[in-house]
């Protein structure tokens, strides 16, 4: 049976791929679930609307956690906010002595309500503080722009946001900050056009992977995503559910890749490997119907920033976590 879809909006944020989400992660009566990035709760809220069940919602960004204080009291106790990474949910989850878990779902990259802020300094559409730190602790993205060497800019901006004009734009922030350090985003964003001045066939401003590959870089996202599905592995119970959304090529690639790992259809690196190698391992998931799938026509017309996403859904098998035993 499908599970029930209630509202996809809240507060003004559109949960991408809900129902899609929702049919992978099955939710049940009397199931605990996870949403590793709360964000403003519209996935959490959709799990508790269908079944009778506790979600443990996480998030590092202590603003989301704190604006989720007034949804956890309408739902009686079952849902349960917790401040943290959703690299670190094992340990978040053991501590309040839950040791596995129904289904998981993770939505990575950033929130709209980040996004939205300029205070955050996440997007160069609004000019505000050169930030993107989700916890606001740490280097910011200004640190990294007026003191990174220009090979180390170029490195990231190619690498996290696969900017072919990548060395172009690290030089040219480099030589800007020469006459006056970078402290808001309208100043970057100014100085990356210039410096890329053509716009994508498909519209997307010049400035868009540089700020995307700062704000990885920042918040270490891809390291992040590595520990998360680690983490997932070890939490779910078998036949267990775990459902991630993805919103660029790099997050994307890299569930794919640990799902076809952790499912036995990976290539092997070679058949001299020894039986104990991962490729030898009984498979730890098995892919769901709702895997690889993409936002319909008419979720991209209601929500433009659903047009990248995709889904990769699998279900916990019953073999051991192929974590090392210090995970």
């Amino acid at each position: 049976m499908s599970a029930r879809v209630p509202d996809d909006t809240t507060g003004g944020h559109k949960p991408v791929l809900l129902r899609d989400v929702l049919e992978a992660l099955a939710p049940r009566d009397g199931g605990v679930y996870i949403d590793g990035t709360f964000g403003a709760g519209g996935y959490s809220r959709a799990i508790l609307d269908s079944a009778d069940c506790t979600v443990w919602a996480i998030d590092r960004d202590p603003q989301a956690i704190s604006a989720g204080g007034a949804m956890s009291a309408n739902y009686a106790g079952r849902l349960r906010l917790k401040q943290g990474r959703f690299g670190d949910m094992r340990a978040l989850l053991q501590s309040e002595g839950v040791a596995g878990a129904d289904g998981i779902a993770l939505d990575i990259g950033v929130s709209s309500m980040q996004l939205d802020r300029a205070e955050r300094g996440f997007s160069f559409r609004l000019d505000g503080p050169l930030d993107m730190r989700m916890e606001s602790v740490g280097p910011s993205a200004a640190d990294v722009v007026n003191s990174a060497a220009e090979r180390e800019l170029a490195d990231i901006i190619f690498n996290l946001g696969e900017e072919r004009r990548a060395r172009a734009i690290a030089r040219a922030i480099v030589e800007a900050r020469k006459t006056k350090r970078f402290s808001s985003t309208g100043e970057l964003a100014e100085i990356v056009r210039r410096a890329n001045p053509v716009r994508s066939a498909d519209g997307i401003d010049p400035a868009t992977r540089t700020f995307q590959a700062l704000r990885i870089h920042v918040n270490d996202e891809l390291g992040e995503l590595d520990r998360g599905l680690r983490a997932a592995e070890a939490l779910l119970k078998s036949g267990g559910r775990l459902a991630v959304v993805t919103f660029h090529s790099l997050e994307d690639r890299q569930v794919k890749n640990y799902l076809r790992e952790r499912c036995g259809t990976a290539p092997r690196v070679s058949r001299h490997l020894p039986p104990e190698s991962a490729n030898d391992a009984a498979p730890t998931f098995r892919l769901l119907p709702q895997n690889g799938r993409t936002p319909g026509e008419d979720e991209v017309a209601r929500n433009p920033r659903a047009r990248s996403a995709r889904l990769r859904a699998a279900e916990r098998t019953a073999a051991p976590s192929q974590l090392p035993r210090a995970a």
